[in-house]
C-alpha cells in the first residue's frame, strides 16, 4: 500500500486511467465486432459503412497509445480484407 502522499495520489491517478483506458479499448473491441457482424450478415454494403465507422475509432486509439499501431494496423487490414472479399 502506498504510504506516501504523493504515492497515493499516483496511486489514484493510475486507477482513474486505467478504467479511462479500460473503456476506450472497449469501445475499439465494440467497433471491431459491429463490422464482424455486418460482414456475418452477408451485407456488402453494411460492412462498408461499419468498417468506415470503425476505422477512425481504431486510428484514434493507437494515436493515444491505447492499442499498439501495429495491432492497429493488423485489425483494419483484416477487417478490410473481409469486406472486399464479401462485396467481390
Amino acid at each position: 500500500m502506498a504510504n506516501s502522499p504523493q504515492a497515493r495520489k499516483r496511486a489514484r491517478q493510475a486507477e482513474k486511467r486505467r478504467t479511462h483506458n479500460a473503456s476506450l479499448r472497449s469501445r475499439v473491441r465494440t467497433e471491431i465486432k459491429r463490422v464482424i457482424a455486418a460482414i456475418g450478415s452477408g451485407n456488402a454494403e453494411q460492412a462498408r459503412e461499419a468498417y468506415q465507422a470503425a476505422v477512425p475509432v481504431i486510428d484514434r486509439m493507437a494515436d493515444k497509445g491505447i492499442i499498439h499501431k501495429n495491432k492497429a494496423a493488423r485489425h483494419k487490414s483484416r477487417l478490410n480484407a473481409q469486406v472486399k472479399a464479401l462485396s467481390a
